[in-house]
């Protein structure tokens, strides 16, 4: 497991930031980035084609903010799928390492509260900032779905969205892949790890 972000240096963490806002160029620039990767790695979404999505994503300026998102906090977001019945193109965090600014961060809002009440400040909660970016946090099925197309979080960990059940007992789930398989593991809620952020999922 990383080394928690909680304990060492002492020095404070800084919040994790999320940016919605962007000018008409970076948006364009942002268009070139997701063509050029969906290009470079076409096993990800096998018979679809970028024209289309291309048309859908700028016909809807928040699903673009919240693709910006992404893009700025490391996620390298990438379609992994096409949902026939409600017409919708499925884009997913595909960075190989969980990404890289959204880290150091506790599972949802109720864990930092009880962090933060200790004196320690992590960067932000899971669930809060999936909210705040407009997309889902993944769950463990789509997790072992994303890594059919992987392997990601190889070095780092992923939170996952954590059954009711298990958050009422104070725990949280998250992902990662060793040894060649994808495991997924509980941890206290409150807990932050240098090396754990959340993937996403944001449908178009």
């Amino acid at each position: 497991m990383a080394k928690s972000s909680s304990k060492g240096s002492g020095k404070p963490i800084p919040k994790v930031k999320i940016n919605l806002n962007f000018s008409p160029k970076q948006e364009e620039e942002l268009l070139e980035t997701l063509k050029v990767r969906f290009e470079e790695n076409m096993h990800r979404h096998k018979k679809l084609e970028w024209p289309g999505i291309d048309e859908k994503l700028k016909s809807n300026p928040g699903k673009m903010a919240s693709l910006f998102a992404m893009e700025s906090t490391g996620g390298e977001p990438d379609v992994i799928a096409f949902d026939k019945k409600n017409g919708e193109y499925i884009f997913c965090d595909c960075s190989e390492q969980s990404p890289d600014q959204r880290r150091s961060i506790c599972y949802d809002r109720e864990g930092q509260q009880k962090r933060e009440k200790q004196g320690i400040n992590p960067g932000g909660n899971a669930v809060d900032l999936a909210a705040g970016m407009g997309i889902e946090l993944l769950d463990e099925k789509q997790y072992r779905e994303l890594q059919e197309l992987g392997p990601f979080d190889t070095k780092t960990e992923s939170w996952i969205k954590t059954p009711a059940d298990i958050r009422e007992l104070g725990g949280a789930l998250f992902g990662d892949h060793r040894y060649g398989h994808v495991f997924v593991f509980h941890n206290s809620a409150p807990s932050f790890y240098a090396a754990r952020g959340f993937r996403g999922l944001l449908r178009v």
